[in-house]
């Protein structure tokens, strides 16, 4: 009887994860095990999964440290390419379908560059969204996050207890709120001279 040509030496074993609540977009997650890879870990897209490739000697701890780091790799590479007004608007549309029902509904979505001292702003009784473009670049759960906090505003104006029950719905509200304060708190620090050179 012939030996199982995926479990072979040097074959990648490939195993199903179920994906964690990082908001990162992808429907599946397989991870891929190799004897041939020693140290590197290594992501990419394939559809609608996310393929993780790892040694094979790595544990069920390590391979889930590691998942999660590369899935916030892919993420913070993903977010980099910059959306469209358009698209914000359909990410926005999309969110308060998965959070809040699709109740939230504005009349437009866009970046502003005039915002220097806010993430985002929204005008309910317009139902119009605006967000500051310092957040493009910024991993995709921290625009969903920003995002949301504004749709949670043409539901419940104010920062009341109401508002940010909305808002438990999402899995990394703590997170990304962690995220922007990093940010704004390096914003203040001053800025360390460069090294002179003699």
């Amino acid at each position: 009887m012939s030996a199982d040509p995926l479990h072979r030496a040097g074959a990648p074993q490939r195993t199903p994860t179920n994906p964690p609540p990082n908001g990162s977009g992808a429907n599946a997650i397989e991870v891929r095990r190799s004897t041939r890879r020693r140290r590197t870990v290594s992501a990419y897209r394939e559809g609608d999964r996310t393929v993780v490739l790892i040694p094979a000697r790595m544990s069920e701890a390590e391979e889930q440290r590691w998942v999660s780091v590369m899935l916030d790799k892919l993420a913070a590479q993903e977010s980099k390419r910059v959306l469209g007004d358009a698209e914000l608007a359909e990410r926005a549309e999309r969110l308060s379908g998965q959070y809040f029902d699709g109740r939230a509904r504005p009349t437009s979505v866009r970046w502003v560059t005039n915002q220097n001292t806010r993430w985002g702003s929204c005008t309910p009784s317009e139902g119009s969204i605006r967000l500051s473009h310092r957040l493009q670049g910024m991993p995709e759960y921290v625009v969903d996050y920003v995002l949301l906090h504004e749709l949670a505003h043409l539901l419940v104006p104010g920062h009341g207890p109401r508002f940010w029950r909305l808002l438990e719905a999402y899995p990394r509200t703590e997170r990304a709120r962690g995220y922007l304060e990093g940010v704004a708190a390096a914003d203040r620090l001053p800025h360390v001279p460069g090294a002179r050179s003699e």
